[in-house]
């Protein structure tokens, strides 16, 4: 039979936004239980307890309440979005026998060739649907790239299963490619009409010297005739 961490829960007597913010200064979590067919139970997590939990490597705890051990897993976690401390958790009961759908996340491991050869990895589904016991949930879902080239991909269908599971996410969902970097267009300065003005500036410019010149020339012409 397989170990189970336990998770220490009390029974959550007084609710409102007073009394949740008591229980954060005393080290407590708020959170709730939910069973199909049940009502919601709210209940108390030690702060500590819960963190060692979760770093347990563990997907299904053992909770007892009223004298009864059950099992649960960690539906969702709600965080501080400044502080990131946990504010709230929502812990679903499950049936040891009855398989059960989750969500589990994708990890890339490995160097791709196609990295090697300038090309850039896209990770593309992050997350893949599977169907297991509860004992059996992996942790994540381990996804080897080192093969993967330039201008390939790799599907769900590539997965190689290696736990009690069985995949739902459709076989030809894509979860990572290899592509070309894009290349940088060059902007394109039209400096045509600029050049032309400068250019006509520079030809009247050499034109009025000509003028000036010739001007000069026929002066000092004149001026010799009038000392003979």
């Amino acid at each position: 039979m397989a170990d189970y961490y336990q998770l220490i829960v009390e029974k959550r007597e007084k609710i409102g936004i007073s009394a949740t913010k008591t229980l954060r200064r005393n080290g407590k979590i708020p959170a709730n239980y939910y069973y199909k067919g049940q009502d919601n139970i709210n209940l108390v997590l030690d702060t500590k307890g819960l963190f060692h939990a979760l770093h347990s490597g563990s997907r299904v705890f053992e909770v007892e309440l009223e004298g009864d051990l059950q099992y649960v897993m960690i539906k969702e976690i709600q965080y501080h979005p400044v502080t990131e401390n946990i504010l709230h958790v929502d812990l679903m009961r499950v049936r040891r026998d009855v398989k059960m759908t989750i969500t589990v996340p994708i990890h890339l491991e490995g160097d791709a060739v196609g990295i090697n050869e300038g090309g850039v990895l896209s990770h593309l589904l992050t997350n893949i649907e599977i169907e297991c016991l509860p004992i059996d949930v992996p942790e994540f879902i381990p996804v080897d790239v080192t093969e993967l080239e330039m201008n390939s991909s790799l599907s769900v269908g590539d997965i190689v299963v290696s736990g009690e599971y069985t995949i739902l996410t459709d076989q030809e969902v894509a979860i990572a490619t290899i592509t070309p970097p894009k290349e940088e267009e060059e902007p394109v300065v039209d400096l045509e009409e600029g050049e032309e003005g400068e250019e006509g500036e520079e030809g009247e410019g050499t034109a009025d010297d000509e003028k000036s010149d010739d001007d000069q020339a026929e002066g000092g012409d004149t001026k010799e005739e009038k000392t003979e």
